[in-house]
């Protein structure tokens, strides 16, 4: 499960796809500002790919299914990595349009009987800010002259043991190294990439309360508290 993130690393993030050699190219429509408290249905950073240069623009967090007549109820925010190849609502995606989703950070909560449940929040040891897998697509609305949206969802995985201290689901975080080789979306590879990541690249913290009102978007979000 991944249900709330944050990032405020934007240009750290893009060194990185420079050191890497990624190419890509920037909507010039496209605006960001540090953000440590992402919900669902709200628009998000997204490094696209279904050609080169990949696209750096921003995606609304919850995917429609380009072949949806109507806006569906259902707009998932996680893919579960099993069935990416027998959902309808994936399998279109997969091998075309995957995407990298950048993070700082994301938060899991822990249910403790008789109290606010507790988050955490969760980042990588090393400071390098994360990337989630990700599928992305567009969808228009029929019949109308709204423009298309583009929506996107993140790829989760089981968990790994310091993970399933807290929950079962983790989202799926590539490393650098295997962020060209996901977005170039080549099936052979796609299990080698969708595993839990190893025990020791994060570490995770309680956080204040404050998180679970998705609402608050204070940079004291993620400051550790007793």
């Amino acid at each position: 499960m991944c249900g709330r993130f944050g990032f405020y690393e934007l240009k750290y993030f893009l060194d990185l796809l420079r050191q890497l050699e990624l190419p890509f190219e920037e909507n010039q429509d496209f605006h960001q500002t540090n953000r440590y408290n992402i919900p669902p249905e709200t628009d998000i950073i997204t490094l696209q790919a279904n050609h080169e240069p990949y696209k750096l623009t921003s995606a609304r967090w919850g995917l429609i299914p380009r072949w949806a007549k109507e806006l569906p109820k259902i707009r998932p925010i996680n893919a579960r990595a099993e069935s990416l190849v027998s959902k309808p609502y994936y399998r279109h995606l997969v091998g075309r349009n995957h995407c990298l989703i950048p993070a700082s950070g994301f938060y899991e909560w822990e249910r403790i009987e008789g109290k606010k449940k507790q988050p955490y929040y969760i980042h990588r040891t090393d400071g390098l800010p994360m990337a989630f897998a990700g599928l992305w697509d567009t969808w228009k609305p029929k019949n109308t002259e709204e423009p298309e949206i583009t929506t996107c969802t993140i790829i989760t995985t089981a968990a790994n043991e310091q993970i399933a201290t807290l929950h079962d689901r983790m989202p799926v975080i590539l490393e650098p190294e295997n962020w060209k080789t996901w977005l170039e979306a080549d099936p052979v590879n796609l299990s080698k990439m969708l595993v839990p990541a190893d025990n020791g690249i994060l570490e995770m913290y309680q956080v204040s309360t404050q998180v679970n009102n998705a609402s608050y978007q204070g940079s004291n979000c993620i400051e550790q508290v007793e």
